[in-house]
């Protein structure tokens, strides 16, 4: 089996130069490619990826920007290797990654895996409130992890292995983003391949937005999920519904405040404090428990608000999501 790494990047040679870094140190015994994709960048990392010459095997491809999962298809296409590993490239790859994803697949060999996102000591306080956000059992995060079984688990591209012979199956990724990689996820499925969660190979994720970026990107979520409910239904879940709800909730205990009833509202209070004391115990920081609830808010309301405007929308109003969303979609 070899593997072909498969990563495209935007306008981000720092990201790059720090994933590649982190590649040299992998303690892999066997051969791996790395295919690097510039989806139609004006800052290009070319120079960054000539620096790691002789280092690593890596291919480089410069193409007009059609987005990541076009891109990351143009890489698979490309690689010579039988099984792709995709990442985004704002990740930092543990030397042992390679090492458990061979392990996992000789033990029990699967076309389409995913792993989890973990974050370094020397991210930034608010890079480590946004991995809490996204990644705690409290929060969107572990609802989604928790309602999906390993057998049964959507892979998420910024760690995500698939088979070439899944990759030839499926026609790869759509040109929905986000979106993309549960779409792929239930096309494979539908195809007869299965999907796993790799938990032992996770890979540091820097995530390097602000606030406003974070905001936008929860949003776009939220958008996402009522458009592949109408693609395909039989795979709908009520906990898809979790954070209109959440918003919803809230504004319900503000108004019953006018009532002098506040048990609501006191629920609320509850759940972030415990977001705060446990995010503070988790990081060793109480600034991060505060950075945190901050977090877990904008990624509630972002997404909240993302999947009621486009549940209305797509489905209530039954319109194509591509004219209701464009910019939700690439032309490829």
């Amino acid at each position: 089996m070899i593997f072909s790494l498969i990563i495209p990047v935007y306008n981000r040679p720092d990201e790059v130069d720090e994933l590649l870094e982190s590649l040299t140190k992998s303690d892999y015994n066997e051969p791996f490619e790395i295919v690097l994709i510039e989806d139609g960048s004006s800052i290009p990392c070319k120079d960054v990826v000539m620096n790691y010459d002789g280092k690593l095997n890596i291919s480089y491809y410069f193409k007009p920007n059609s987005g990541p999962g076009d891109s990351r298809n143009f890489g698979m296409q490309k690689a010579r290797g039988d099984y792709f590993i995709i990442f985004d490239s704002d990740c930092i790859i543990p030397p042992n990654y390679l090492t458990e994803v061979r392990k996992a697949l000789d033990e029990k060999y699967v076309d389409c895996f995913g792993g989890p996102d973990k974050a370094l000591k020397s991210f930034s306080n608010i890079q480590k409130a946004i991995n809490f956000a996204m990644t705690s059992f409290l929060t969107t995060g572990g609802i989604r992890g928790g309602s999906e079984k390993i057998n049964k688990f959507q892979p998420r591209s910024f760690n995500m292995g698939i088979s070439k012979k899944a990759f030839e199956a499926s026609k790869g990724f759509g040109n929905i983003h986000p979106g993309e990689d549960p779409d792929l996820s239930i096309r494979l499925w539908n195809l007869g391949f299965e999907t796993r969660l790799f938990s032992e190979a996770f890979v540091y994720h820097k995530r390097r937005i602000d606030w406003e970026k974070f905001s936008i990107q929860v949003k776009k979520f939220g958008i996402a999920r009522p458009i592949l409910n109408s693609w395909y239904p039989e795979h709908n879940k009520l906990t898809f519904f979790f954070p209109t709800v959440f918003i919803v909730g809230l504004l319900i205990a503000f108004l019953l405040l006018i009532f002098n009833i506040d048990i609501l509202l006191q629920l609320y209070f509850v759940y972030f404090v415990i977001i705060f004391l446990t995010a503070s115990i988790q990081n060793k920081s109480i600034k991060i428990g505060y950075l945190s609830v901050i977090a877990v808010w904008k990624q509630f309301y972002g997404y909240g608000t993302g999947f009621l405007e486009s549940f209305v929308k797509v489905i209530l109003l039954k319109k194509k999501p591509q004219e209701a969303f464009p910019r939700m979609f690439f032309k490829i």
